[in-house]
């Protein structure tokens, strides 16, 4: 016996299934902005979510290796105001020194974070 085809949409694959919901609350402002950004864009709520959802970048949070970094630099910059002010009662030649080893550690530090 054959089959005939009796029209319809094609299967979809398991790839370009809507399988799952996600249920998500806001607050009246968040909700009313969707509802009004969707309308603009002239698609439904749901994809404006979806559409967001895979345009959209996240920045990564700072990480406790950065976080130390940026304690370690703000520590530094303790250190250097201490030079400044010994470099203006003494002189610049007394501190030399002690400034240049302190500017190499920050740029070290700086190139790390970048």
């Amino acid at each position: 016996m054959v089959r005939f085809n009796k029209g319809g949409r094609p299967r979809k694959l398991d790839g370009e299934k809507m399988k799952y919901k996600v249920t998500v609350k806001m607050s009246t402002v968040e909700y009313y902005c969707l509802i009004g950004k969707s309308k603009e864009a002239g698609i439904t709520q749901s994809e404006f979510v979806r559409q967001s959802i895979m345009n959209t970048t996240v920045v990564q949070r700072l990480t406790p290796e950065l976080i130390s970094e940026i304690r370690k630099l703000s520590g530094m910059a303790n250190n250097l105001n201490q030079i400044a002010r010994k470099a203006n009662a003494l002189g610049y030649d007394h501190i030399r020194s002690k400034y240049l080893f302190l500017a190499t550690k920050i740029d070290r530090i700086i190139n790390k974070m970048l």
